[in-house]
């Protein structure tokens, strides 16, 4: 059941459900799709995740499928703390292992490996990584300052030439983790990070973006009511028309109504 949609935004699809528990669901729905299809084409199939709060409606919802075979599957992540050890409950890959990876039996997950000194090396191996076949499937969501994975305003480039690179956190972006629970205070929150950038994301085959909560209005709005800007990094998803972006009312609540 969906409240409104699909409506297109630019070239952007854009559904609004009924609540975040419908909203996952049909999101997995549409990310199950991309699997299956990369696996009938090559046996395999490899997708990308964001490792964030407003992704559990969908990773809940992927755990209710029978019909994929997860390990067929590859799965990569977006972003990791720099210089956070991955047993840290707020590392990413550590994030991914207990909601995602470990309870679907996903086949193998290529971790970013978030120790300083091997960053460099780390963002040479993990291109090649993603490089070496095509990539069906990415999940994501937005930021609350309209970042993508760790593409923050300041730093987001539209026509970045890495796949991989090491970035200083915005201080929204930072404290929206602490007002996620996942770091007691913003000292305790790392200050950098790698991320994968945005011409890295958008190159996969389908993309599927969820978001729900009221905390993400006014980013949800900017990027689909303002210009296309590095300053709100969520609007380049209106230059491309393999994604779909799943809202809940909350998220969807300062949009004008279709």
């Amino acid at each position: 059941m969906t409240i409104s949609g699909p409506r297109r935004f630019d070239r952007l699809t854009v559904v609004v459900h009924a609540d975040a528990h419908r909203m996952g669901r049909a999101a997995a729905e549409e990310a199950a799709t991309a699997l299956r299809t990369g696996i009938a084409e090559r046996g395999r199939a490899r997708a990308i995740f964001a490792a964030a709060n407003s992704q559990l409606p969908l990773f809940a919802a992927l755990r209710e499928l029978t019909d994929v075979d997860w390990p067929r599957v590859e799965a990569f992540h977006m972003d990791e703390y720099l210089g956070l050890d991955g047993g840290h409950p707020a590392s990413f890959r550590s994030f991914l292992e207990r909601h995602l990876v470990s309870p679907l039996g996903i086949g193998t997950f290529h971790r970013i490996d978030g120790t300083a000194g091997a960053a460099e090396a780390t963002v040479r191996d993990y291109a090649a990584r993603l490089a070496a076949a095509p990539i069906d499937l990415c999940c994501m969501g937005i930021g609350e300052n309209g970042h993508l994975a760790f593409n923050d305003p300041p730093v987001a480039d539209f026509a970045d030439p890495l796949t991989l690179k090491v970035v200083p956190l915005d201080p929204a972006s930072r404290q929206q983790q602490v007002g996620e629970g996942h770091f007691a205070d913003l000292e305790a929150v790392p200050t950098h990070a790698l991320t994968l950038t945005i011409p890295a994301l958008l190159g996969a085959r389908r993309i599927v973006v969820v978001v729900p909560d009221a905390r993400k209005a006014s980013a949800v709005t900017a990027a689909l009511l303002g210009p296309i800007t590095p300053f709100c990094p969520a609007s380049v998803l209106r230059t491309i028309d393999h994604a779909t972006l799943h809202l809940d009312p909350a998220a969807a609540g300062h949009l004008p109504p279709p």
